[in-house]
């Protein structure tokens, strides 16, 4: 329980990083031109979709408690691997 407990509070501190992150980033569309601001505007649409696809599974895996941890481990896993790929290519 400790275990899951600890990966989940990370996962929680990591969503609220991530969602600065997408709040900083619509502050800077808003004040781009145009055609940066469309490109941005895709871009926060996408990493929207995938924020709110792992908050979503992690809701889940903590719903599910310890017996089912290891059962929304991975489905949790994969979103956030998702997610990070996503605020990854954003840097690039």
């Amino acid at each position: 329980m400790k275990k899951m407990n600890e990966q989940v509070g990370k996962m929680e501190g990591q969503l609220k990083h991530w969602g600065v992150k997408l709040d900083e980033l619509v502050a800077k569309a808003e004040k781009a031109d145009n055609d940066t601001k469309s490109n941005l505007y895709k871009q926060i649409d996408n990493l929207k979709g995938k924020y709110h696809g792992a908050q979503t599974k992690l809701e889940e895996a903590k719903k599910g408690g310890i017996e089912k941890w290891d059962e929304f481990k991975s489905g949790v896993e994969l979103a956030w691997k998702d997610l990070e790929s996503a605020f990854r290519s954003l840097k690039d």
